[in-house]
């Protein structure tokens, strides 16, 4: 799989790199024909700190007291907090610091936050961070925890998205699937690769993939 990467170059920053592979792909809701290799934008940090300066600044004018990161995306979320406080973005918290979180999931694979995180949620202005976005399942479970949880998402943001919005929020990203070479999403029992006897090559998530 590697040999077949390709680098994409962000139009809004020249130094940000996304690393796509073509093959035949499932994610846990789609099957895609493009793997999104975020590694690197996640783990480097100068990757990071490019990558947060292109995301915080379409947020520069909103107030924001906490990031939930998903996809072990941590990295750039703290980047992205330094980029609204170099600006001179005050959050409401009462350190005027803003908190960078995950979520975790239960033994029902339900998304939930731990009663230490909660404080953090709760009545706070959260900014929504994803690695990548195809179908916006994993975006609407969030968003729903988020709300669940007793926060205000004023934002939600990606490396990558498909989706535009989501309950009229809008998704906002560095590359989108215009940026990619023939991009596609297929619900998993409507894959044409599938019916076409194409075998699948890996399991991917936020965090990798698994070699089948």
């Amino acid at each position: 799989m590697e040999s077949r990467v390709i680098k994409i170059l962000s139009p809004k920053n020249k130094k940000i790199a996304l690393r796509v592979i073509p093959g035949h792909f499932a994610t846990s809701n789609s099957h895609i024909n493009l793997y999104i290799d975020l590694t690197l934008m996640k783990t480097r940090q100068k990757e990071a700190a490019e990558a947060a300066k292109v995301i915080a600044s379409q947020y520069i004018n909103d107030a924001v007291d906490t990031i939930v990161c998903l996809d072990g995306c941590e990295v750039i979320g703290a980047f992205i907090a330094q980029e609204f406080s170099n600006a001179g973005i005050r959050s409401m918290n009462a350190h005027e610091s803003i908190y960078i979180i995950s979520p975790t999931f239960n033994t029902n694979g339900q998304m939930i936050f731990r009663m230490n995180n909660q404080p953090a949620i709760y009545g706070k202005r959260v900014l929504l961070f994803v690695g990548s976005a195809t179908t916006g399942d994993t975006i609407r479970k969030s968003y729903d925890c988020i709300r669940y949880y007793g926060g205000i998402t004023v934002g939600i943001t990606a490396i990558f998205s498909a989706i535009e919005s989501i309950d009229n929020i809008k998704v906002s990203s560095i590359f989108k699937p215009q940026h990619l070479p023939v991009y596609k999403s297929y619900t998993i029992g409507e894959c044409p690769l599938c019916k076409e006897g194409q075998r699948l090559e890996a399991i991917v998530d936020g965090y990798g993939y698994i070699k089948l």
